[in-house]
């Protein structure tokens, strides 16, 4: 990674950006990986340079939310969490005897199980990517426990875990998903399965990238989904495709900013490490990063509250969601809005203009037909008619 134009001399990329984004954390705090879920949440919605920044720092955004004074009840919680590793640990206990029957494989033995562990998130992502390419080369099964996955976002290396990762004799790769929402009469929440796909799709991302260089691999665009079957604690299967969700995710990580442009753009000095900072200083270093709120951020952000806050303090539009947002053009602010549907403000040959003093003149006509007293009289009305 590169400085930017006007960040001054060129100085060693790696260790540089790196001591930059821990003075941005705190360099007494411990960095917050930035896992599938997040990335996930930042392709969602990639004009945030606020979340890019702070995930990219690996800021906890939960504490910083509740010494902000906005905290968040986004996230799992602990019964969730410790229900979803109970269910996962059976689905792979015996040597993954039951995930791979949901696969058609009766016999696990005849199923190569390599050992990943290394050293550091980088050595356990190139001994994952090593031995992909041996068990491709072998023509086996060969189940993949919790791998380790690099993937490049806005300049910066994300290291990704998926639950596990299967090779076919054919040299498919397939992403399996491990959740704890029950399939009942085989299908489950689609919300649920949505957030599933879209976190499925940032590993065959990142999977994609290695068999691009191995001869004879191919990433599955079904991602097999393993869920309790029913009421049960029985684990069921079903494939997902994720071709929509992977375009998705490709195209709103093309555009991201990088994160050190981000990062040379912020003033000398700022500093988000929540240990250290009063909740007055960390405001004031969460206003120098430019947000993009939307109301969809609070299912998705732990800065959601606080955002919100702001957005509505400063009057934006979207605060209203982004199709609301869309449909405004260059209106920004309630005020600029409600000023444009009057006739103070704004160019008559706008569209957006001109439909806001459309719909303000069909208000009007529609109000000044009704009756005075017709919402008085309305359940008079109404008996008569039954």
């Amino acid at each position: 990674m590169s400085a930017s134009l006007g960040s001054g001399p060129h100085r060693p990329p790696q260790t540089t950006f790196r001591h930059r984004l821990a003075e941005l954390r705190g360099p007494a705090a411990v960095p917050r990986p930035l896992d599938a879920r997040a990335l996930a949440a930042l392709a969602a919605n990639p004009g945030c340079r606020r979340r890019a920044i702070l995930d990219g720092a690996g800021v906890d955004k939960t504490a910083l939310a509740a010494k902000l004074g906005a905290p968040s009840g986004f996230g799992q919680s602990q019964f969730a969490i410790a229900r979803g590793n109970a269910f996962e640990a059976k689905v792979k206990a015996d040597g993954g005897r039951e995930l791979l029957g949901l696969l058609g494989i009766t016999e696990p033995g005849t199923v190569d199980v390599p050992e990943l562990a290394a050293a550091g998130p980088e050595g356990r992502a190139a001994r994952t990517a090593l031995a992909l390419r041996e068990a491709t080369a072998a023509g086996r099964w060969a189940l993949f426990d919790h791998p380790m996955l690099a993937l490049e976002v806005a300049g910066s290396p994300v290291y990704l875990e998926p639950d596990a990762v299967v090779v076919h004799p054919d040299g498919r790769w397939t992403v399996v998903e491990i959740k704890s929402f029950p399939m009942i009469d085989g299908s489950a929440d689609a919300s649920k399965v949505g957030a599933a796909a879209r976190q499925a799709a940032v590993y065959v991302l990142a999977l994609e990238r290695i068999a691009s260089v191995t001869a004879g691999a191919e990433v599955a665009h079904r991602v097999l989904l393993v869920c309790p079957k029913d009421f049960s604690n029985l684990p069921t299967a079903s494939a997902v495709d994720v071709r929509k969700q992977l375009a998705v995710t490709r195209r709103q990580l093309a555009r991201l900013t990088r994160i050190e442009e981000i990062a040379d753009a912020l003033p000398e000095g700022v500093t988000f490490d929540v240990a250290e900072c009063s909740a007055e200083e960390l405001a004031a270093a969460v206003e120098c990063v430019p947000h993009a709120y939307a109301p969809e951020c609070l299912a998705a952000c732990e800065l959601a509250f606080h955002c919100r806050a702001r957005a509505r303090a400063a009057d934006a539009v979207t605060a209203l969601g982004r199709s609301v947002r869309g449909e405004l053009g260059g209106l920004t602010t309630i005020g600029a809005v409600l000023a444009a549907a009057r006739g103070e403000a704004g160019d008559p040959e706008d569209p957006a203009v001109a439909a806001l003093r459309r719909a303000r003149a069909l208000r009007g006509e529609a109000l000044a037909g009704v009756p005075r007293g017709t919402a008085a009289d309305a359940p008079a009305e109404v008996g008569r008619c039954r």
